[in-house]
């Protein structure tokens, strides 16, 4: 499973994001957290249409997104969406 957490330099809620996200990574075994920051990678953001930071995308292990917040999502709505990732 992998979460996904796109951020930027100056985006007050990605803490938060970081935060909520770190917290499903902690509880959730073999969950991969990757922040990656939408100006380092904008072709990639561009892409994968993130439109906002934060944005958090969470994909099953075979790559299939089955989760996309734009803000900051509850850490038990995470939760589920990592449940939901699960083979």
């Amino acid at each position: 499973m992998q979460l996904d957490l796109w951020t930027s330099a100056f985006c007050a809620p990605c803490a938060a994001a970081r935060r909520v996200a770190a917290d499903a990574a902690r509880i959730v075994p073999g969950l991969v957290l990757t922040e990656r920051d939408v100006a380092a990678h904008p072709d990639d953001a561009e892409d994968l249409g993130i439109r906002s930071t934060p944005t958090i995308i969470v994909r099953r292990s075979d790559g299939a997104e089955v989760f996309r917040s734009p803000g900051v999502p509850s850490r038990d709505q995470l939760l589920l969406a990592v449940a939901r990732a699960v083979d």
